[in-house]
């Protein structure tokens, strides 16, 4: 009888290598183990401060990402004599991609550098793109957020030091009430995972709020079936009770807002609105013990919160908190009234508001440790409110979302429970100034990089990006009086300005990872004939020349004249770095970097890399010497050496000459080296003494000067009263002293919408949509297991789903006669899909929903062309327009937020009716893309090892 040999895997022929994924916007931490050039697994990297060793599908599955039979292998030409979009395409040299690029660009930026529109996606390095556009001189550059999440950001940026998104998370640890708002489970899932479990453990209260029960919701101790869009209405319903029952902290609107700033009162006259002010310019308050007026922001005054006064020339004037209070305590915001518009019962608003200030003024914690705030003052002790809130996505793509936004902090900041155990917490480099003190760009000239970044904070007509006659200077018309405040631009109508020369042509659109041919545009059919759309008194395409660098071929590959390919995450050099995008905790300073684990197969370069190379060859300043020679040798050597201020660079960790400084010192020539030593990360934690109150703790403010986060060590006040809103809305009802919009349609959307106190109103376009005639709310949610449109090509993630249904409330949907899945029409104002429906318990009972870019245009990703994403998949998006509907007398305007020009993508009104008999499949459909050169075939099945299968051994 032969004796049984058991093989077990060498590990000798593998190697462990830590990085930072890149399958969302998470940036977890993973440990990658590699053979033969190959990924054998990724796993969590358990001292990652991000995700503790946590992984996800999509992290795992980064294996088939790479494995992708979709990756570009070329530079490719569109083939001399093709039309764009017909998918046919020559392979050329890298040298000879660039040499044209360099030519062209060249030619632009010497004549008129805005005829250049450069807009990215998701690209997680916007400190480097940003600056090779401000370097470039263009105006017309921006990035993902305008169409994802801006409304979050410039919600909290106008009102707070910090915001929700990647600026702000709850104390995880110590909040005993979370409140979670229009939060899909794509959003940062690993750390959200493992908070809610420690919540969940230690008995805190989850409530959720979200028209879909989904992921986080599923798991929620309440779920608030809200309609869409009235999340701001909601919040303020909660404010107006609690200024009912006098619960807010008292104490912490005194210290740390400008509740006792004393406002004009002035209707008719160019001071209205505004704050009373020293000539110095600092703002007024009553003082209750001298009983005269005061510097409001000077330390050991005792301000009224309630007043109203005469000055001494005679003008009324009013505390913030006074305004506040007269305008909430109205009763078009009790929770009576507001019931029906948002679909949650009065009932249930004033217990969750009695329920948040219970938990914050009852059971109210304490932590014992020495601080000192910014007049001096000595504190034993840090107080702290333990309620909490996020919100995302499903509040922000809201044409009010901004507004709302706002009310949600509103709520926060009445509970006192900013910054403080327990509650919404800031994440370095924030705080930073409200808003911080970054103006856009206004002026461009050839050769000539602008003077400061394309993008900014105005706090004033005056910070317009317009020309003398008021018209947009940008191609997307951020920063313009149709969106003053789109402090990430407008990428989702750069495509159609451009195609419409509105306000004038382009020669060049250069794309990076932005997929505006299917999932990342509104009107997805327009959007591909206005790409492929000629003028016709030249014959020339109206958008002349398209550049587009993705490492993969997505379906705006295939409109491309010039296609740049990029290599995956686990091919190159990145960093998430403090001067963008970092992964900082509320407690710690965190960056981190991925770098090269695999060798690329193909003839790809980052696009990191390529800008790099692209500014030495156009000559930027900040990229060459004084003989005009590149000043560095590549991404790798310029994040090493590049540096924002003396001191300051794209790392914080293992700075000096010697790698033994952190946050600030001269450029160390081994910091590559000394991140991948430490696991790809970085962590500083934050002494006990500066976790909180930190736009009032001396001892941050000084720490944040000293890390460059920040220009003085000055306090930082929340503003519950905007008064740059305020300027705004004065410039719309022609009584600023400064510029004004002439388009009466500008004044009018000025004069609604730029309330400087949280407000709601119903979203723009469905203010022009018949409620009766279209009866359906229509959203998106992401799925945890996918992200955006990336990762519907990944083998693996495929298997758990490849097509998406429309969802609906089961007993609404039996009320109509549909059957659970079976094929309906869904029917907007601008279009119409046939889709298959399914009947659930945990969705709203106006609203109907489905998974976002699971859908897939037949031959793109590398699918088959009749892969289930194709055939069985559909986008929601041939539904929505990028422009209001039309009305009479008025210039067509962006379907987005009239303050930050945030894409309204969840403002889409529908109706919903079951298809005839036979009538199946998914409609519209659309050609099949065509394969690459050299792109491989996709197999039947896909198998995937390092070696061939033994037994594993730990």
């Amino acid at each position: 009888m032969s004796e049984t040999i058991t093989v077990f895997e060498d590990h000798s022929k593998q190697r462990i290598e830590y990085s930072t994924c890149y399958m969302c916007a998470c940036r977890c931490g993973i440990k990658v183990t590699v053979e033969n050039n190959n990924i054998r697994f990724i796993q969590g990297n358990r001292e990652h401060p991000t995700n503790r060793g946590v992984l996800c599908a999509k992290g795992s599955a980064g294996i088939m990402k790479q494995n992708s039979p979709a990756k570009l292998h070329h530079p490719l030409l569109r083939k001399p004599g093709t039309a764009r979009g017909a998918g046919e395409f020559v392979p050329i040299s890298w040298n000879e991609a660039l040499d044209m690029l360099t030519k062209r660009l060249q030619h632009i930026r010497s004549t008129d550098p805005n005829r250049l529109a450069f807009f990215t996606g998701r690209d997680q390095m916007q400190a480097l793109t940003g600056l090779w556009a401000q370097q470039f001189g263009t105006l017309n550059w921006a990035a993902h957020g305008g169409f994802c999440s801006v409304n979050m950001a410039a919600g909290g940026l106008y009102m707070m030091p910090f915001a929700f998104w990647e600026f702000g998370d709850p104390d995880w640890d110590r909040t005993k009430y979370f409140m979670l708002w229009g939060v899909a489970e794509d959003h940062a899932p690993n750390p959200i995972k493992i908070a809610l479990e420690g919540l969940k453990r230690r008995g805190a209260k989850f409530v959720a709020v979200n028209p879909a029960r989904t992921g986080y919701q599923a798991i929620a101790d309440e779920w608030v079936a809200i309609r869409p869009g009235t999340d701001g209405l909601l919040a303020l319903s909660m404010v107006h009770v609690l200024l009912k029952h006098e619960l807010f902290d008292w104490d912490f609107l005194i210290r740390y807002t400008n509740a006792p700033f004393l406002v004009i009162q002035h209707p008719g006259h160019s001071d209205d609105g505004l704050f009373w002010r020293t000539e110095s310019g600092e703002p007024y308050a009553w003082d209750m013990c001298q009983k005269t007026f005061v510097t409001g922001t000077d330390a050991g005054i005792a301000p009224s919160l309630l007043g109203d006064y005469q000055t001494p020339d005679g003008k009324t004037v009013k505390t913030v908190f006074s305004v506040l209070a007269e305008k909430y305590l109205d009763e078009a915001y009790a929770p009576e009234r507001v019931a029906e518009t948002t679909g949650v019962p009065a009932e249930t608003i004033e217990r969750l508001a009695l329920e948040m200030a219970h938990v914050a003024f009852e059971e109210t914690i304490e932590i014992a440790c020495e601080w000192t705030d910014w007049a001096g003052r000595k504190h034993d002790r840090f107080i702290g409110r333990p309620v909490s809130m996020y919100a995302m996505r499903g509040v922000s793509a809201h044409s009010n979302g901004f507004q709302s936004a706002r009310a949600i902090h509103l709520l926060q900041i009445l509970l006192g429970t900013i910054d403080c155990p327990g509650g919404f917490c800031a994440k370095p480099p924030y705080p930073k100034p409200v808003p911080p003190p970054i103006k856009p760009a206004q002026h461009s000239a050839p050769n000539t990089p602008l003077k400061s970044s394309p993008l900014g904070y105005p706090t004033a007509p005056e910070d317009l990006v317009i020309d003398e006659q008021g018209r947009p200077k940008r191609i997307d018309k951020a920063f313009s009086w149709e969106s003053p405040l789109a402090i990430q631009g407008l990428l989702h109508m750069v495509i159609t300005n451009a195609h419409n020369y509105d306000p004038y042509r382009i020669d060049t659109l250069m794309l990076f990872m932005a997929n505006m041919a299917w999932n990342s545009s509104m009107n997805t059919a327009e959007i591909q004939k206005m790409l492929v759309a000629k003028d016709p008194e030249d014959g020339e395409y109206r958008i002349p020349f398209i550049v587009v660098s993705d490492a993969f071929h997505s379906e705006m590959v295939n409109f491309a004249d010039l296609v740049l390919p990029d290599t995956t995450y686990l091919e190159r050099y990145d960093t998430l770095s403090m001067l963008d995008r970092p992964i900082s905790e509320t407690d710690a300073v965190c960056d981190s970097i991925r770098h090269p684990i695999l060798e690329p197969n193909r003839d790809v370069r980052a696009w990191q890399e390529v800008l790099v190379d692209l500014a030495g060859r156009l000559g930027f300043p900040a990229f060459v010497n004084a003989k005009g020679e590149p000043r560095y040798k590549g991404y790798k050597d310029f994040i090493v050496y590049y540096e924002k201020e003396p001191g300051i660079g794209f790392l914080s960790g293992w700075r000096g000459e010697k790698g033994d400084q952190h946050l600030r010192g001269a450029p160390n020539p081994k910091q590559w080296e000394a991140y991948i030593e430490h696991k790809s990360f970085f962590q500083y934690h934050l002494p006990m003494s500066l976790r909180y109150f930190r736009s009032a703790n001396k001892d941050y403010l000084e720490f944040a000067v000293e890390a460059g986060y920040i220009p003085e060590a000055k306090p930082i006040l929340i503003e519950l009263y905007s008064e740059p809103l305020q300027k705004f809305r004065l410039a719309g009802l022609g009584l600023y002293d400064g510029p004004q919009p002439k388009d009466p349609v500008d004044r009018e959307r000025l004069a609604t919408y730029f309330d400087p106190l949280p407000i709601w109103y119903e979203p723009l376009e469905q203010q022009r949509v018949d409620a009766e005639e279209y009866p359906f709310f229509a959203v998106n949610q992401r799925p945890m297991m996918m992200y955006h449109s990336w990762d519907s090509q990944n083998a693996w993630l495929r298997q758990i789903i490849a097509q998406n249904y429309l969802y609906m409330n089961r007993e609404r949907g039996e009320q109509m006669g549909i059957k659970d899945q079976s094929w309906v029409w869904v029917e907007s104002h601008n279009g119409k899909i046939r889709v298959q429906v399914k009947l659930i318990e945990g969705c709203q009972h106006n609203t109907v929903w489905t998974w976002n870019a699971i859908g897939k245009q037949s031959g793109a990703w590398g699918l088959t062309p009749d892969a289930p994403e194709a055939t069985r998949g559909f986008l929601m998006n041939h539904l929505i327009s990028e422009l209001l509907p039309d009305k009479q007398g008025e210039r067509r305007l962006t379907n987005s937020d009239p303050i930050t020009g945030q894409a309204a993508w969840y403002d889409l009104r529908v109706r919903v009716y079951p298809a005839a008999p036979g009538e199946e499949g998914v409609w519209p459909t659309f050609p099949t893309i065509k394969p690459l050169p050299e792109e491989p075939k996709q197999p039947d099945r896909l198998r995937y090892h390092t070696h061939n299968p033994v037994n594993l051994k730990s």
